[in-house]
């Protein structure tokens, strides 16, 4: 493991503003710099930089993070890789502190050199087989593309002892190469097929597909789960279509190695394929890094159509109200291969163009099964309906409201009797002045839109100390409460100082609690103060007033409680002694309201 101080010391020495500036065109604006969010698809420049706090924030999508975590997000990379690449940069020797990091680190490395070498023994032996050739050749796939993506060709038998003299090597099983078979003979995992192999975000090679060339079973055969490889986080071909998934504005998620290169030999290069499994919410996710717009594919059949309410019922704890997901179903004598070469691609762009939104697709699915005729009907349709739309996040609350009330249609109740029977907040939950029966309320008696509440004097600490670590030395450990996630993550702080260690920036105190929940609370409070810092001129008072507020809070805490127990029997002396308790605590809250009084005038209202 890298030892913590040295990831400190990292972040204090290098600038996120540089480390990004690698990667994306930034624009100052004010404090802070600007671009266009690598994670989504944007017209505007709503990824911010903010140099003072080491931390990006995009107010489109929500990705944040350090100069760390936006190359583990950018470049694909694992912590301790991405730690390394910026110690490299900074001229920073990654220390150890004994355990076994670099061994494991060692044998990634090997797992991947393993890959990179059979992938190139695949390429050179399609050179030399006219029958993988003339197989390439007759689906229509030129030298160039089979070239661009890598393809290659598995020969029979154990072939790949010519590459790897050492075929024992326990490293080849688990780069899943190899199968010991229960008499322990070893031989080759791929025989005999086409070979694709599958990249991960940094363009390495993690896996392989092979397709077989005869009409033997599997059809087409994975690499198994690896260190390297987890079919259910990867995307066939994701590497090579990242730029044209920006350029065209959306992504063709398909079912197949082929279709996937096919589709790009006639000029549709935005196409990835799940890896023979149903496409899962990290397959969403991934996507949703590169477009707001994915259009699944699938054939018309009844398998087809199954798959892609797997893919539905997937996406949906992903879904926000500023992507679009939608499901393009192909005549049933067609896949997207046969499609374009018939048809051309223009005739899929204009299909996919008009794809079916998840919305409708969603709708029209459970409403076939369901006679809306009938009162029992329309009872099915709300309780089939119940434990999908209950699943969309409050990021896709607009469309979740539109989904509502479709359903509320259909099924011949209201929005509320609907959102009752789903269990969820209405969607104006605000309470409504009441008017005597009979007069319609008058505009000037509606009641006005609720103020947002103003933040707890915790939060406010907090978010003071991430403006200014400094000041976290100053903080009484004994008064800050620990039912919040604010005072939580605040008391860890004061924690670390008493150990010692200096709390560093917002950057630096995130990548310190990475493994911790206070580490969501500090992004999501120096989200919050990216726009919205305090002035410097008034940091001073308001730290001391927001101190005497935490302080005024521990005294009446005591000071009711201390007066519920006079209100108890009790003895003379107890009750003698109670009460002299009270009018101390009513004297001390008194000197701390002046003392707060007297700062009043040195801070803004807006500022508490």
């Amino acid at each position: 493991m890298i030892p913590q101080s040295f990831i400190q010391d990292l972040l204090a020495r290098i600038d996120i503003v540089d480390v990004i500036e690698r990667y994306l065109t930034l624009k100052k604006s004010g404090a802070n710099y600007f671009a266009r969010c690598p994670f989504h698809g944007e017209k505007s420049a709503s990824f911010s930089v903010s140099p003072s706090k080491q931390f990006y924030h995009c107010f489109g999508c929500g990705a944040h993070g350090t100069a760390i975590g936006f190359l583990i997000a950018h470049n694909g990379l694992s912590f301790v890789e991405a730690v390394r690449e910026l110690a490299h940069n900074a001229g920073m020797q990654v220390p150890d502190d004994g355990r076994d990091t670099r061994r494991q680190d060692d044998s990634h490395e090997r797992l991947i050199a393993i890959m990179t070498t059979a992938a190139k023994f695949y390429r050179e032996a399609l050179e030399h087989s006219p029958e993988a050739t003339a197989y390439l050749q007759r689906r229509g796939l030129s030298a160039d593309i089979a070239a661009r993506f890598g393809i290659g060709f598995a020969p029979d038998g154990q072939a790949l002892q010519r590459v790897f003299p050492n075929y024992q090597d326990k490293l080849l099983t688990t780069a899943g190469m190899v199968i010991d078979n229960d008499q322990g003979r070893r031989y080759d995992r791929f025989r005999h097929r086409i070979m694709f192999p599958i990249h991960d975000r940094r363009g390495r090679i993690i896996a392989f597909g092979g397709r077989i060339l005869d009409s033997g079973e599997p059809k087409y055969l994975n690499s198994p789960e690896t260190p390297l490889f987890e079919k259910g986080r990867e995307l066939y071909g994701l590497f090579l279509a990242q730029k044209a998934i920006r350029e065209a504005g959306f992504v063709l998620v398909v079912e197949g190695y082929m279709d996937v290169v096919a589709l790009a030999q006639f000029g549709l290069e935005n196409a990835v394929a799940t890896l023979g499994t149903a496409t899962t919410p990290h397959h969403v996710q991934a996507l949703l890094r590169q477009t707001d717009r994915i259009v699944f594919c699938f054939d018309g059949d009844a398998a087809g159509r199954h798959a892609a309410w797997r893919a539905l019922e997937n996406a949906l704890e992903a879904l926000r109200d500023d992507v679009t997901l939608s499901f393009l179903f192909l005549p049933p004598e067609h896949d997207p291969d046969t499609f374009i070469r018939e048809k051309g691609i223009d005739a899929l762009r204009e299909a996919a163009a008009h794809a079916t939104p998840l919305a409708r697709f969603l709708l029209d699915s459970i409403a076939q099964d369901c006679d809306t005729a009938s009162a029992e009907g329309r009872a099915r349709l709300v309780h089939d309906a119940k434990p999908l739309i209950t699943r969309i996040p409050a990021a896709a609350a607009i469309l979740r409201l539109q989904l509502v009330k479709s359903i509320a249609g259909m099924s011949h109740l209201t929005q509320g009797e609907v959102e009752h029977a789903f269990g969820i907040a209405p969607a104006d939950a605000r309470p409504r002045a009441t008017t005597p029966p009979g007069n319609a309320a008058r505009p000037d008696q509606r009641r006005p839109p609720a103020r947002r509440p103003p933040p707890s004097t915790v939060s406010t600490l907090l978010r003071l100390v991430l403006q200014h670590p400094a000041l976290a030395a100053r903080l009484p450990i004994g008064l800050i409460p620990d039912d919040s996630a604010e005072g939580r993550a605040l008391i860890a702080i004061i924690d670390l100082i008493d150990l010692g260690e200096q709390p560093g920036g917002l950057g630096a105190l995130i990548e310190r609690f990475r493994d911790a929940p206070h580490g969501d609370t500090l992004a999501r409070v120096g989200v919050e103060l990216i726009d919205n810092e305090f002035d410097p001129a008034v940091i001073e008072a308001l730290f001391e007033d927001t101190l005497l507020a935490l302080q005024i809070d521990a005294v009446t805490q005591e000071f009711d409680k201390t007066r519920a127990e006079l209100g108890t029997p009790l003895s003379s002396d107890a009750q003698l002694r109670l009460g002299a308790r009270v009018r101390e605590l009513q004297a001390e809250k008194e000197d701390l309201r002046r003392k707060r009084s007297t700062l009043a005038t040195l801070t803004k209202p807006s500022d508490l």
